[in-house]
């Protein structure tokens, strides 16, 4: 019988919950001179009367001068945001943000500006009673590096990694909890890039897994996860369950973090054309009411700062990083056409990848960008078979934009190919995904390639963080691709247990303008570490 473990009873276990440790603003402002008349008897709020913090904070969206605090509470409170440069908090700037209500599960944020740049930040967050400032919450606190400014001396260093919580390995705190994300907070990067699916919402956790050689994999479990999610409740309830894991909220309260999405935070391999109808779990069969609803909750949960209000649910956008990084996160899931045999001759709404408006915007920005390092954030790689079953004729049907076809592009791959014709002359452009659950760094040489017309660049996979392992895939040749390194496991969807998780670092160094791309896994040793000379830009 598969046990539910209540959220509240799991965070009590963990020692996340604080008692009635939080003080009331009253009881704050004590003992600091002024008014000696003898005070007024201490008002005794009890625990089950405070807002709690249910998920931790998360830092987002950090630019040199702007970063997204998030969190959340279990009842209407109104968030309330400290930072200094003080980690005494001498001269703190005091935020009060918005009211956390139901209709966002409770989530709230707020978006510092005016930061110094280059600059590490104290932040405390708490949240309090809307009708009663005497009732408050425990006070989490953290801390986060804006991004450099011009003149910095520093090296930058980021993370990336995708593909969390899937093929049933939860949460297994016997195991450690969710490991890779303690390996990479004792690195200390500056940020980190989720890479996409970033829950398994068609993937239901049991508390009980077989895994390899016998043994069991053990996962916390709550009502959400126990089935494919279908209700926006079980939606939100994916995300959240990720936040139980003690690793995840110490990384989060101290590494910011960018991220993207693709196709497990609604349903395996997600697009407009999906069909459920025979998919005994689901008894939401319209894909696009479960989209809407898994899109919902990831922007709910995503610590990361809202687009203009003409398009408040766009994922895509850039991030400078000071003058050695710019890094431009992509969406290759909200504006594909159906997954087809991907054979299509002419661009149209049938092979649209990317779509349209998101490729001009990319080349527009790759052009306009002065930073050494151009990083495109990718959820999916460019050149790995990813099918997606077949077609009513037989023909393979893929989900990515490879076809297996290594001659001219054409589907999805004419996308690629229209941007890496525009973006030829632009120097120091590197690519890193994730999404097929094994590490890999390929190199892509027009020497090599059916279609020719682009300047060489290398890709770099990395992940799964807490999935099952599966690889290596097979390279379409198109683009010419190389691989020059790839570790992937002998038994498909190898659980934890196996090793085979895995995160990547890049570090550039601000004298030689180097880029050092490295892959680790889930205990931090080194698997693949390569070099990149910057060209002159």
């Amino acid at each position: 019988m598969t046990s539910i473990l209540s959220r509240r009873r799991f965070l009590s276990q963990g020692g996340i919950l604080v008692g009635s440790t939080a003080l009331s603003g009253s009881a704050l402002l004590s003992g600091c001179g002024g008014d000696s008349s003898p005070a007024a008897p201490a008002v005794i709020i009890s625990d089950k009367d405070r807002p709690k913090l249910l998920s931790g904070i998360q830092f987002g969206d950090v630019t040199s001068n702007q970063a997204i605090v998030w969190s959340r509470s279990d009842r209407n409170a109104q968030m309330i945001v400290e930072y200094d440069t003080s980690d005494k908090f001498s001269n703190p700037s005091r935020i009060v943000g918005p009211t956390a209500t139901e209709a966002t599960d409770f989530t709230s944020r707020v978006d510092l500006s005016g930061l110094p740049a280059g600059q590490t930040l104290n932040v405390r967050v708490r949240y309090v009673d809307p009708s009663d400032s005497r009732i408050e919450s425990e006070v989490l606190s953290g801390q986060f590096r804006t991004a450099p400014g011009a003149a910095s001396t520093k090296p930058v260093r980021f993370h990336w990694s995708g593909d969390n919580a899937g093929q049933g390995w939860g949460i297994n705190t016997e195991f450690g909890g969710v490991k890779i994300y303690e390996a990479m907070r004792k690195r200390d990067p500056d940020f980190f890039i989720h890479s996409g699916d970033t829950i398994y919402a068609d993937g239901p956790i049991k508390a009980e897994t077989l895994a390899e050689n016998g043994k069991i994999w053990k996962s916390i479990v709550t009502e959400e996860v126990s089935k494919v999610a279908e209700t926006l409740k079980e939606f939100r309830g994916r995300h959240a369950y990720n936040t139980l894991d003690l690793n995840f909220r110490k990384f989060a309260a101290q590494v910011p973090q960018l991220w993207q999405w693709d196709d497990h935070e609604v349903v395996n391999n997600y697009n407009g054309a999906k069909d459920l109808s025979a998919d005994a779990r689901y008894k939401e069969k319209n894909v696009a009411t479960l989209a809407a609803r898994g899109q919902r909750a990831f922007l709910e949960y995503a610590p990361m700062r809202y687009f203009k209000q003409s398009e408040p649910q766009r994922i895509y956008r850039s991030v400078s990083y000071g003058p050695l990084l710019d890094v431009f996160v992509l969406d290759m899931r909200s504006y594909r056409g159906p997954n087809s045999a991907n054979r299509q001759t002419v661009e149209d709404a049938s092979s649209a990848y990317l779509g349209p408006a998101q490729i001009d915007w990319l080349i527009g920005e790759l052009k306009a960008s002065k930073a050494v390092w151009k990083v495109i954030a990718a959820d999916m790689p460019l050149s790995l078979y990813v099918p997606d079953g077949t077609e009513a004729n037989g023909a393979t049907r893929w989900e990515a934009s490879a076809n297996g076809d290594d001659g001219a592009a054409s589907g999805r791959e004419l996308e690629i190919a229209r941007l890496l014709k525009a973006i030829k002359a632009i120097k120091n452009v590197t690519w890193i995904t994730a999404d097929v659950h094994y590490c890999a760094a390929h190199y892509y040489d027009p020497a090599k390639a059916s279609f020719t017309d682009f300047a060489p660049f290398w890709e770099f996979v990395a992940g799964p963080m807490n999935a099952g392992a599966f690889g290596p895939n097979k390279l379409d040749m198109t683009f010419g691709p190389t691989e020059v390194f790839s570790k992937a496991p002998k038994i498909a969807n190898s659980s934890p247990f196996a090793g085979y998780q895995f995160f990547g670092e890049v570090t550039i160094d601000p004298q030689s303008k180097a880029m050092t791309v490295e892959l680790l896994d889930l205990d931090g040793v080194s698997q693949f570490k390569k070099t990149l000379e910057p060209q002159a830009v």
